[in-house]
C-alpha cells in the first residue's frame, strides 16, 4: 500500500543509496560495450565550495542530459571532480592556523605547510560532492577526480613542458594583478571592480628648456593615485590636440623627485577629458604599460609586494627628494597623504575633484589590487587562440546561443599573452629549476632536470626550483581530457573524447570554456567538445541578482530541505530558456511539488483501483477509444520532450512533461476514465487498468531526468506488481513509442476535452456560480457531433456541470456561445448571470487593461527609459505586458460569446 503523501526526505537518501549499490551511473558496463558513448564533464567545483543556486542550475541540467541519454541507452559518462582552488584553499588553511594558535605558513615552512592543506582536504574538502549527491547528480562517482591528483599533476607538468618546448612560454616582466595581502599574482576573475568615492587630484608638473630650467610653463594632469606619480617616466598628450602639439619633444620636470620626463604624442590621452594631458606610469598601470612600450620608457617600480613604498633609490635633484625617500617603506595610501601635502606645499597642487570611480580589489582578500611589473612565466596563446576561434568559425563546436559566439571571437582575437604563476604554495608547482647564475631548465621531473642541466652548464650544479605555483586554470583547462587519463593514451581517452557537450555559465566562457578549446586542440589535434551549452544567472523572483548585501540568497540545501530536491531541479530546468536568466521564487518551487504530489495522488488512485502492469501489454492492441487516445498523447508527448532535450530546450521539455502529466493524464484521462474503473468488471475495465499502469510507467520515465526521486520511487512501487522490473528507472528505457496516435480517437476525446474545457472557461469568466448547473445547447450540429456528444453525455454533464444537453438549429436568446473542434454550442444564462452587468464589467476592466498596456508601451518606447532601466526592470515591464495582452484576450472572447 503507497503512503499517502511523498516524502522527499524518507525517500531520497535510500533511492541515492540504491543507485550506488547498483552502479547505475557508472559509465563502461559490460552491456553498453557496444553503446554509443557520450561523455559530459563537470565545471568542477572548488573543494572548498558548498552547493549554491548557481552550482545547483548547473548540474540539473547536465543530470538531464546524462539521464535521458542513459535511458537512450548510451553508455553514459558524466565526469565528476573537484578544482584545487589554489587561492581560496591556502588562504583557508592559513585562517585555520592562526585561529587555532598554530605556527603559520612561513613559520611551517612549505612542506609541512602542504601537509596541513592535504589534511583540511581529506578532513574537510569536498563537502560539495555529497551536497551534489543530495541534488541527485548521476555522475560515475568511481571516476571522481581531483586537480592535484597524482595523474592530473603528470599532465599538468607535461602540458608546461610540452608548451615550453613549442616555444609557446616564457618569462617576462609585465604587469599583473598583484595582490598586496596575498602576495601573488591573480587573475581578471578574481578582480572585483568596486566603486569607490574617492577625488581626483590635479597637478602641475613644470615644463623646462633644453638644458632642463623650467620654462613657467606648466602641465596639468589629474590623478586618482598619487603614490604612484614618483614613478612617472612621461606625459601623453593627443598627436591631434593643437594645445600642445608644440610641446611633443620637449620635458617636465616630475615634482618632488627631480627627474626629466618626455612629453610624448600618443593616442590613448583623450582631449576631451580633462586637460587632455595624462601622466605615464608604465610600472602601475595597464594601459600606461602599452604606451610605455610604444615609446621604450623607462619603468620604475616604486612598490614592493606588500603595497609600502619602494623609493629609496630614487634619482633626481628635486628639493623634497630626501621627503620621498623617508617614504620607504610606508603604506601606499599613507604616501598618498604625503605627497598631497607636498604638493600643496609646493603650490602645485592646482585643484581636488571629488570623482566616485572603480576600484579592483581581490575578491577574496578585499585590499585594492595594484597593477604591480614583476617577472612571471607567461603562455603565447595566440597561435593556440587562432585554431580555438576556426573550430567555431568552422562548426567543429558549437556555442549556444549562438550569440555568446561573438563574446567567445573577439575575447580570442584580441588575446593578450597568458600570465600562468602564481606566488602561491598550493598548487602544481612550476617544472623550472634554476642554476647558480640564474638561467633556467624546464623539465618533467627533477631526474630530467639534473640531466638537462648537465648538458646545459657542462657539469653537476645546484638547481632550486622555481617556488612558484601554476594559475588553479591552466589545470582546469586540461579537464576534458586529464581526466581521462592524458597523456597515457588510454582507452577512456579514446572512448569519450571528444565530450558530448559542455555546460557551463557565461563568466567563465573566456576564463575556462576558451581554454580548455585551446589546451584540447594543442594536445589532442581535436575540439574538446561538440556543444557549449550557455546559461545565465540565477535570479530572484524580482529578477534581481542574487547577493548576501541584498538578503535575497537562496540556499539550495535548505530548498532541499524544504520541499525535496524534485520540486528545486524542475524549478530550475522550467525556466532555463537560451542564455536567458532564471528568475526562481520559492512559490513556483512549491508549485512543482505540489506537481509531484499530483502524480502521487495519480499513482495512489491507480492503486486503489487495481491499475497493475500487465505482462505482454501491447498498447497497440487497445481497443477503447480513450485508452487509444491517450497512448497517443503518450507518444506525441515523448516526441516533444525527446525534440525539446535534443535540442538543448530545458524549458520546453519541462513544461511538456508537465503539462502531459497534470493536464492530459491527471486531470483528463484519469477523470475520464473513473466511470469505467469504478463500474463494472469487464474487458473495458481490464483494459483501462493496464492502459493506466503502461502510462504512469511511461510518465515516470519521461519526467525521470527531471524528477529523478519520485519517478524512481514509483518505478520501485509499480514494479512490485507484474511483470519483473529488469532495472532501475535510472537504467531503464526511454520511451520510444510508435503507431500509438489514432486520428480517430483524437478527434473524439479531443472534442470532449475541448468542450468541457469552453464550458468551464465561460463559468469562470461570466462568474457563473459554482454549484449552478446549467443548459448546453448544440447549435447546427451535424449528426457526427450530435452522436458524439450523446455517447459522452454523462461525462459532459459530470465534468461540465450541465443540467442537460439538447440540440437546435439556433442559439438560445441571451446565451453565451463557445466553439469546440467546430461544433458551436450556447450556454443559456438568463436568470443565472446578470448579462447586461457582465458585459459592462468586462468592458470596463478590458479598457483599464488597455490603458496599463499603453502605459508599459510608453516606456518600452522611451529611449531614455530604455536606456537607464537596468535590465531586470525591462523584463518586468514587458511581462506585465504580456500578462496584460493575455487577460485582454480573454475579456474581449467572454464579451464575444455574450453577442
Amino acid at each position: 500500500m503507497m503512503e499517502k503523501t511523498f516524502d522527499p526526505a524518507a525517500v531520497e537518501g535510500r533511492i541515492s543509496a540504491a543507485w550506488m549499490e547498483t552502479g547505475a551511473f557508472r559509465a563502461g558496463r559490460p552491456e553498453r560495450a557496444n553503446a554509443e558513448p557520450y561523455c559530459i564533464v563537470i565545471p568542477p567545483p572548488n573543494v572548498t565550495g558548498s552547493l549554491h543556486i548557481g552550482h545547483a542550475l548547473n548540474n540539473t541540467l547536465q543530470d538531464i542530459l546524462c539521464r535521458f541519454e542513459r535511458m537512450r541507452g548510451k553508455d553514459v559518462l558524466w565526469q565528476p571532480g573537484t578544482d584545487h582552488a589554489g587561492i581560496a584553499t591556502q588562504m583557508i588553511v592559513e585562517r585555520h592556523l592562526m585561529q587555532t594558535q598554530q605556527p603559520d605558513r612561513r613559520t611551517l615552512g612549505r612542506e609541512a605547510f602542504l601537509e596541513k592543506v592535504w589534511t583540511w582536504k581529506a578532513e574537510s574538502g569536498g563537502a560539495i560532492v555529497n551536497q551534489l549527491k543530495r541534488l541527485g547528480a548521476s555522475c560515475d562517482w568511481s571516476r571522481e577526480r581531483f586537480t592535484m591528483d597524482e595523474g592530473l599533476s603528470k599532465a599538468v607538468l607535461d602540458f608546461f613542458v610540452t608548451l615550453y618546448e613549442a616555444g609557446l612560454v616564457y618569462k617576462d616582466k609585465r604587469l599583473v594583478n598583484w595582490d598586496p595581502n596575498f602576495q601573488t599574482a591573480i587573475s581578471d576573475l578574481e578582480v572585483q571592480q568596486v566603486e569607490v568615492k574617492g577625488n581626483l587630484w590635479h597637478f602641475d608638473y613644470p615644463v623646462v628648456d633644453a638644458d632642463g630650467r623650467e620654462t613657467g610653463q606648466a602641465i596639468t594632469v589629474a590623478t586618482t593615485r598619487p603614490e604612484t606619480m614618483l614613478g612617472d617616466t612621461a606625459v601623453a598628450v593627443h598627436p591631434d590636440d593643437e594645445r600642445y602639439r608644440a610641446l611633443v619633444g620637449q620635458r617636465v620636470k616630475l615634482p618632488l623627485v627631480g627627474r626629466l620626463i618626455p612629453i610624448v604624442a600618443d593616442e590613448y590621452s583623450d582631449p576631451e577629458k580633462g586637460t587632455g594631458a595624462v601622466k605615464i606610469t608604465p610600472a602601475h598601470d595597464f594601459n600606461d604599460f602599452d604606451v610605455g612600450k610604444r615609446h621604450a620608457l623607462a619603468m620604475i617600480n616604486v612598490l614592493d609586494a606588500e603595497g609600502r613604498m619602494l623609493v629609496a633609490s630614487l634619482e633626481g635633484d628635486d628639493a623634497n627628494l630626501a621627503d620621498v625617500h623617508a617614504m620607504q617603506g610606508v603604506d601606499r595610501f599613507e604616501a598618498r597623504k604625503r605627497i598631497v601635502a607636498l604638493m600643496e606645499a609646493r603650490g602645485l597642487l592646482r585643484a581636488i575633484e571629488p570623482h566616485t570611480h572603480m576600484v579592483p580589489h581581490g575578491d577574496r582578500s578585499g585590499v585594492v589590487v595594484e597593477p604591480w611589473l614583476t617577472d612571471q612565466w607567461y603562455v603565447d596563446v595566440k597561435p593556440l587562440a587562432d585554431r580555438a576561434v576556426a573550430a567555431v568559425r568552422k562548426g567543429e563546436t558549437r556555442i549556444l546561443p549562438e550569440a555568446r559566439e561573438n563574446e567567445y571571437f573577439r575575447w580570442l582575437e584580441n588575446i593578450q599573452p597568458w600570465c600562468v604563476s602564481r606566488q602561491l604554495w598550493w598548487g602544481h608547482q612550476i617544472p623550472a629549476w634554476y642554476g647558480p647564475d640564474g638561467a633556467y631548465v624546464v623539465a618533467r621531473s627533477e631526474a630530467e632536470a639534473k640531466q638537462k642541466a648537465r648538458a646545459k652548464w657542462g657539469a653537476d650544479v645546484a638547481l632550486t626550483r622555481d617556488p612558484d605555483v601554476l594559475d588553479t586554470w591552466f589545470s582546469s583547462a586540461l579537464w576534458p581530457f586529464s581526466t581521462l587519463g592524458w597523456p597515457e593514451e588510454t582507452k577512456e581517452l579514446v572512448r569519450f573524447y571528444p565530450n558530448n557537450v559542455l555546460v557551463t555559465g557565461f563568466d567563465i566562457l573566456f576564463f575556462w570554456v576558451a581554454r580548455m578549446m585551446m589546451a584540447g586542440l594543442f594536445t589532442q589535434d581535436q575540439v574538446p567538445f561538440r556543444t557549449v551549452y550557455i546559461h545565465g544567472l540565477v535570479r530572484d523572483q524580482n529578477n534581481q541578482k542574487m547577493s548576501k548585501t541584498k538578503g535575497n540568497v537562496v540556499d539550495p540545501l535548505n530548498v532541499i530541505d524544504q520541499y525535496g530536491a524534485d520540486a528545486l531541479r524542475m524549478g530550475l530546468a522550467a525556466f532555463v530558456s537560451a542564455g536567458r536568466d532564471v528568475k526562481l521564487s520559492m512559490q513556483r518551487i512549491e508549485g512543482y511539488r505540489n506537481f509531484a504530489t499530483k502524480l502521487w495522488n495519480a499513482a495512489r488512485f491507480a492503486e486503489m483501483n487495481g491499475c497493475a502492469r500487465v505482462a505482454g501489454y501491447d498498447p497497440k492492441a487497445a481497443r477503447e477509444t480513450l485508452n487509444r487516445w491517450i497512448l497517443g498523447e503518450t507518444q506525441k508527448a515523448a516526441a516533444e520532450i525527446t525534440a525539446a532535450l535534443e535540442s538543448y530546450r530545458f524549458n520546453d521539455a519541462a513544461a511538456a512533461v508537465y503539462r502531459f502529466i497534470w493536464n492530459v493524464f491527471c486531470d483528463w484521462y484519469v477523470e475520464l476514465a473513473k466511470p469505467v474503473l469504478q463500474g463494472a468488471a469487464g474487458p473495458a475495465q481490464d483494459e483501462a487498468r493496464a492502459t493506466l499502469a503502461y502510462v504512469l510507467d511511461q510518465a515516470s520515465a519521461m519526467l525521470h531526468p527531471f524528477m529523478p526521486f519520485i519517478t524512481e520511487e514509483l518505478w520501485r512501487i509499480k514494479g512490485e506488481q507484474g511483470p519483473a522490473r529488469a532495472s532501475l528507472l535510472a537504467m531503464g528505457p526511454w520511451p520510444q513509442l510508435d503507431g500509438l496516435v489514432d486520428a480517430q480517437a483524437e478527434a473524439e476525446m479531443g472534442f470532449v476535452v475541448d468542450l468541457i474545457s469552453e464550458v468551464r472557461s465561460v463559468r469562470s469568466e461570466m462568474n457563473v456560480p459554482a454549484g449552478a448547473q446549467i443548459p448546453l445547447v448544440l447549435v447546427g450540429a451535424d449528426a457526427a457531433a450530435q452522436a458524439r456528444a450523446s455517447r459522452h453525455a454523462d461525462t459532459l454533464k459530470r465534468l461540465a456541470r450541465l443540467s442537460d444537453i439538447t440540440f437546435a438549429e439556433t442559439a438560445p436568446a441571451q446565451s453565451a456561445q463557445v466553439v469546440a473542434r467546430g461544433v458551436v454550442a450556447a450556454l443559456p444564462l438568463a436568470g443565472v448571470v446578470d448579462l447586461a452587468a457582465e458585459k459592462t464589467r468586462l468592458q470596463r476592466e478590458t479598457k483599464k487593461l488597455e490603458g496599463d498596456v499603453a502605459r508599459v508601451d510608453a516606456k518600452l518606447g522611451n529611449a531614455d527609459f530604455m536606456a537607464r532601466a537596468p535590465e531586470e526592470v525591462v523584463d518586468e515591464q514587458r511581462e506585465r505586458r504580456a500578462e496584460a495582452v493575455a487577460r485582454i484576450e480573454k475579456m474581449q472572447a467572454a464579451l464575444a460569446r455574450l453577442g
